[in-house]
């Protein structure tokens, strides 16, 4: 969910955006190439199980839309798409 106070910078579908999103499972940071780029830190949750935290700036959300979509395609559920920053 995104939300939008007076002191934010609305997000649009064609501008850059900073995001860090985060999904269940591990994920090797060699696949940040086919990732667009994106930093990938990987932690162990109190079970056992991990949680991979993907961060990097996209061209505009038809990319944030290709980077899911890889994502759903790698099988790891997305837990949380979140913008750090917006232009």
């Amino acid at each position: 969910m995104m939300t939008n106070n007076s002191n934010e910078k609305r997000i649009k579908l064609w501008t850059p955006a900073t995001y860090r999103i985060e999904v269940d499972g591990h994920l090797n940071q060699s696949w940040s190439d086919r990732l667009a780029g994106m930093r990938i830190t990987t932690r162990n949750k109190a079970d056992q199980s991990f949680v991979t935290t993907l961060i990097g700036r996209l061209r505009d959300q038809a990319e944030l839309s290709g980077l899911l979509i890889s994502l759903y395609d790698l099988h790891l559920p997305i837990v949380k798409v979140e913008v750090v920053n917006g232009e």
